[in-house]
């Protein structure tokens, strides 16, 4: 089983670089084609918010298990300007930028467990676990 690694996020390439990374692991805890597509989807999104939105930050990948269940989890932290209203930004369709407003809202519908905890002046941190079936 893969080691829990941290992974930088300063730049477009490292956005890919992690999406390729939570591919990989998925694919090594079993989960299926579409379970991997939502948490590769969910990475994308989130890596790509804390670039965009803090100028950067990292994300933890780990292995995790529960009993029989197998699944990813990925911590994504920043220190960034943090977020002055948790309710709205996790409203779809609102966006502080130019984007469609689907990252959080978005992110937080492909996986099975979500938890964000922000504030102003404080950065951002957005925990995710996908479990395979």
């Amino acid at each position: 089983m893969t080691a829990a690694r941290e992974m930088p996020i300063a730049s477009n390439g490292d956005v890919v670089l992690v999406r390729q990374y939570v591919r990989g692991v998925a694919v090594e805890m079993g989960l299926s084609l579409v379970d991997q597509t939502k948490v590769v989807t969910a990475a994308s999104e989130l890596a790509r918010n804390a670039l965009v939105y803090a100028g950067g930050g990292a994300v933890r990948v780990e292995t995790v298990e529960n009993g029989r269940r197998r699944g990813v989890r990925l911590t994504f932290s920043d220190e960034g300007p943090g977020i002055p209203d948790v309710d709205r930004a996790m409203t779809d369709g609102w966006s502080s930028g130019t984007g469609l407003g689907l990252g959080l809202s978005g992110s937080r519908r492909l996986v099975d467990e979500f938890d964000l905890e922000s504030a102003p002046g404080k950065g951002t941190v957005v925990t995710v676990t996908k479990w395979g079936r």
